[in-house]
């Protein structure tokens, strides 16, 4: 499956958990659902943007974003506790996935 396609679709998962935090509970599962969604969805739009020019970044950054949000909506729903020490790695994904997109950017900059 192409990344475009898994990125438009944690982007409904985004949307969708985001408005149940906003609408549908209560207490800190409404901050994690709502701090989820809006990382995830972010990410997801940046995939869709630089999956052609960077796939290997693209990667990083969706599974970086489905961890972190992953964690956060485990918990929210209920999940062990220890999901929220999976959060911070999929957060140091996503800064890796950033990172690996600046590298690209520099170095294809330096090449011209």
């Amino acid at each position: 499956m192409r990344l475009e396609a898994v990125a438009a679709l944690s982007s409904a998962v985004a949307i969708g958990a985001a408005a149940f935090g906003a609408h549908g509970v209560e207490g800190p599962a409404r901050e994690w659902l709502q701090t989820g969604g809006q990382y995830q969805l972010v990410h997801s739009v940046a995939v869709i943007v630089i999956a052609r020019r960077a796939p290997g970044a693209a990667f990083t950054l969706l599974a970086g974003s489905l961890i972190f949000a992953g964690a956060l909506y485990g918990l929210a729903f209920g999940g062990p506790r220890w999901l929220g020490a999976v959060a911070p790695i999929g957060g140091a994904t996503m800064i890796a996935g950033w990172l690996a997109y600046a590298f690209r950017a520099f170095r294809q900059r330096s090449e011209q």
